[in-house]
């Protein structure tokens, strides 16, 4: 940051955002990169890549943050929601094939599938590849939770056509707001770095032959970004003792259920998600929630899943009801990296204070 500014080179674009493109490339191990200005612009340039546009069908999960399925709409395309399985509560790959081959039936195959590892942890990855080469179908990853997470020690955002990262304020690292699009084709990545600089010609005059975005990240944020990339794996070691932390002192006490992290799979625990069964804890969640935010502490529900949304009340939903069990038997606890051992064991005490 200092160097940014002492360069008097803080916005647009600059040196800062070259590096951070190539540190996020040697990180992940994916082919190419181009920093923008958030996750959502990489989501929608990814689609626009895989030619989706009006009356196209995008497969989706529903138990996901809407920024995952809005840039669906933004190109006047048709979300396909899909339900969750209990493993990694990501999007189930057998309800996805069911709803791949609605699609096919009603003559519009899907044009892309986006596949989420929600709350940092990797999705079952074998199983949307092959449906994406079985069916032809471009594989998008919204990794905007999950950087520094690995499935079968391949990084996440590098298993598909495109992975999306997010460098927003409540990510694991931040350059305060941003994004990165990669992918395994340079010259695709190219086209996106293009599209987000407002689709300028090569010319000496301004001229444009294709609509264009201002989606590009600064050399400021990069800047940031690239200190932060320092911290990245000190960052998902806190996160994941934080989770232990959680883990150990609750996962006895009936009725509470962590997200599990199963053979193959290894999460950045973004952040520590927690379902509560409210007929055997004797407590539940919004009595948790409300516990906690009159002490000053914030905690979330899980995500509203997308079929229950009112803007996608008309969306083709697949689903089989545990998403929906998800949402309201699920909380995020404080999870922030610099989060002491004494401040969960405060959230600890008025989680169990609430148990009749």
């Amino acid at each position: 940051m200092q160097d940014a500014f002492a360069s008097n080179w803080v916005a647009p674009l600059g040196p800062h955002v070259d590096a951070f493109e190539q540190e996020l490339i040697q990180y992940t191990g994916t082919a190419a990169c181009t920093a923008l200005s958030s996750g959502t612009a990489a989501l929608h340039l990814a689609l626009i890549l895989a030619d989706v546009g009006p009356g196209d069908r995008v497969i989706c999960p529903s138990f996901t943050f809407s920024a995952s399925a809005n840039p669906i709409t933004y190109l006047g395309a048709e979300p396909v929601f899909v339900d969750s399985e209990t493993l990694t509560w990501n999007m189930d790959p057998a309800l996805c094939e069911e709803a791949i081959q609605w699609c096919i039936r009603e003559g519009r195959a899907p044009k892309a599938i986006i596949v989420v590892h929600l709350y940092g942890m990797p999705a079952q990855m074998d199983a949307f590849l092959a449906l994406a080469e079985r069916y032809h179908i471009p594989l998008i990853e919204d990794a905007a939770e999950s950087l520094g997470s690995h499935y079968r020690e391949k990084h996440t955002g590098t298993w598909g056509d495109f992975g999306v990262f997010s460098f927003n304020g409540n990510k694991i690292i931040t350059t305060s707001g941003g994004g990165a699009l990669a992918g395994k084709d340079a010259a695709a990545i190219a086209k996106a770095k293009f599209l987000a600089t407002q689709a300028r010609d090569p010319a000496p005059h301004y001229q444009h032959s294709t609509i264009g975005y201002n989606y590009r990240m600064s050399n400021i944020c990069a800047a940031i970004g690239r200190g932060q990339m320092t911290v990245l794996d000190d960052r998902v070691q806190a996160r994941r003792r934080v989770y232990d932390h959680y883990r150990n002192a609750l996962a006895e006490v009936p009725g509470f259920t962590f997200l599990p992290e199963p053979p193959g799979h290894f999460s950045n625990r973004w952040l520590t998600t927690l379902l509560i069964d409210p007929t055997v804890a004797r407590t539940d969640t919004d009595t948790i929630r409300l516990r906690l935010a009159a002490a000053g502490i914030e905690a979330r529900p899980l995500w509203k899943p997308m079929h229950l949304q009112p803007v996608f009340s008309r969306a083709r939903a697949f689903v089989n009801g545990h998403s929906e069990r998800f949402f309201q038997q699920g909380i995020c606890l404080p999870s922030g990296s610099a989060l002491s051992t004494a401040q969960q064991d405060e959230v600890i005490d008025l989680l169990l204070s609430t148990r009749g």
